[in-house]
């Protein structure tokens, strides 16, 4: 296909017919939420999965990592795999090392064998998986129907990451998060079972793949999502104390700047390969189509702004409150049930609606969500301030999962779809390192600084135990709750009063940092409505019929 036929669709979309969202939809989206669910159900498990397979918190959280970072790399090659073998042929292979993933991870004894399980196995798996999912809609679905079928689809991304702790919380508190990994081969065989009836484009004729583009996307994309990964820990450009620093500055910046390169590189040889006719692993026209880059930039934002808001809430509810992780959970609930409503009910009752219209409604309803909570939260408040927020935060997540698959795969022709899921999926696990980290980072820097001056100007605490806190400070500040902190100071000998004026000025610089995180992400959720303009102002038209003239 030349550069010109890229933004056309072609017209082999499936009819997306009743029978088809009855039995493919479901099928897709229990992929799409079986993805996504492993993080959000292991970042309340952390503890009980490291004494379990004899390893430390830190050994789980690299997991965790190596994780994130086989699905960001390999992504766009998984969807180029979907166009040389097939999208179906490559969706039923990533189930099944998917679920041999899931049955290594239950049966873990140690750390390495979990990182086998999970990290690569199942990252693989994910990695196939979801650029299919984003191409089997297109296959199956008409136009004027992907925007209902990419909604729910999203959502249930979505929605995996809310219910994750909930999920985790029960079964890890109950019976074991083992079964968590266990149940997800059931889940499995029966996506297996229900691929049947799936319609799919047939793949390239006597295509290949392009061995030097993988490597470079895979390594860049590693490097940077690596370098984003691990600036929470080293510092982004100024190396954290007992970081290593690498010429004076953070490893993290360096490893961004890396992969950069080598990304440009990897951009580099694709148009060198179009130029001289040889296959490429992604169109660099397609990067040049105003309509998906507008598209994925709000991928980009939407996944980082949910990110750092599931990174922030759970972090207020657990550690600010004290509640359990079930109970946490719950109070997340009433964003899922939010985004569900927007996601499947927007396509329904507005068909026509204008996505740039519904997109930036989205976001506003996000920063309207975010600045209530933020004037909201207070030292004395309880749990339910968030309950607002949370819905105002579903009702704009919703609303942008309803609209945002849809334009980015109809602003290209449909064989591309794969390409596009593979670079969407890319641009949302970055978006959502990026949302992570910038919340933690901006969190534990104002903390650090609140607490130092709460420290330093408390009448209550003597001038030398100040001094040993700033001390203390420069190493790093732990979010910790009230009672840990409670306990650490009565180990160290504090006297209660003492004691007792550390853990208020630490409570009061808790919510300093939560609040500041808040803002940041207020902020971002405001820029992102001036980079909406490229959208499209009209839903996509439905595709012609076959023998017709586009």
């Amino acid at each position: 296909m030349t550069r010109r036929d890229v933004g056309k669709r072609s017209p082999g979309a499936g009819p997306g017919t009743a029978a088809a969202g009855r039995t493919l939809l479901p099928t897709l989206a229990a992929a799409q939420f079986l993805m996504t669910l492993d993080s959000s159900v292991m970042n309340v498990s952390i503890a009980t999965v490291a004494a379990d397979v004899g390893t430390t918190v830190t050994g789980i959280q690299t997991a965790i990592t190596f994780y994130t970072l086989v699905m960001a790399a390999l992504m766009i090659t998984g969807g180029r795999l979907g166009q040389l073998l097939g999208h179906r042929r490559v969706f039923t292979v990533g189930c099944v090392i998917y679920g041999c993933g899931s049955l290594t991870t239950s049966l873990a004894g140690n750390l390495a064998v979990l990182v086998v399980g999970w990290s690569c196995l199942e990252g693989v798996g994910a990695a196939l998986i979801m650029p299919a999912v984003v191409a089997l809609v297109a296959s199956n679905f008409a136009p004027e129907r992907r925007g209902h079928a990419y909604g729910l689809v999203a959502a249930a991304g979505a929605i995996a990451v809310a219910a994750g702790p909930l999920v985790g919380g029960l079964f890890t508190t109950y019976l074991s998060w083992r079964w968590v990994f266990a149940g997800e081969i059931l889940v499995v065989a029966v996506i297996l079972w229900m691929t049947r009836g799936m319609t799919d484009a047939p793949p390239s004729a006597g295509g290949r793949l392009d061995l030097v583009g993988t490597a470079l996307s895979a390594t860049g994309l590693a490097l940077v999502v690596y370098g984003v990964l691990r600036s929470g820990s080293w510092g982004l450009v100024r190396a954290a104390p007992g970081a290593p620093a690498w010429l004076g500055l953070s490893p993290a910046i360096w490893l961004i700047l890396a992969g950069g390169t080598i990304l440009w590189l990897f951009v580099w040889s694709q148009d060198r390969r179009t130029a001289r006719g040889a296959v490429v692993l992604l169109d660099p026209a397609l990067l040049r189509n105003r309509t998906l880059r507008a598209g994925l930039t709000s991928f980009f934002f939407q996944y980082l702004l949910q990110a750092g808001l599931f990174f922030v809430v759970p972090l207020y509810l657990s550690v600010a409150l004290g509640l359990s992780a079930v109970a946490t959970g719950v109070r997340l609930l009433p964003l899922s049930v939010a985004l569900l409503v927007a996601a499947a009910g927007i396509p329904k009752v507005f068909p026509h609606a204008s996505p740039r219209r519904v997109v930036r409604c989205g976001f506003l309803a996000l920063f309207a969500g975010m600045t209530i909570m933020i004037g909201a939260l207070d030292a004395g408040a309880g749990p339910e301030i968030v309950t607002w927020p949370m819905l105002l935060a579903g009702l704009g997540v919703g609303a942008l999962a309803s609209q945002l698959g849809s334009v980015t795969v109809s602003a290209v022709a449909d064989e591309h779809s794969g390409e596009v899921g593979g670079v969407q999926n890319t641009v949302t696990n970055l978006g959502a390192s990026i949302g992570t980290a910038a919340a933690g980072a901006v969190l534990i820097s104002v903390l650090s600084a609140s607490f130092l001056a709460g420290v330093q100007q408390d009448p209550a605490i003597p001038a030398d135990l100040a001094t040993h806190a700033e001390v203390r400070l420069a190493e790093g500040i732990p979010f910790v709750s009230d009672r840990d902190l409670k306990t650490r100071l009565d180990e160290a000998g504090v006297p209660p009063d003492t004691a007792q004026a550390i853990t208020a000025d630490n409570a009061d610089a808790r919510i300093d940092g939560l609040r500041a995180s808040l803002s940041l992400l207020a902020a971002l959720a405001l820029a992102a409505l001036f980079l909406t303009r490229q959208l499209p102002a009209r839903q996509p038209a439905p595709a012609p019929a076959p023998g017709q003239a586009p």
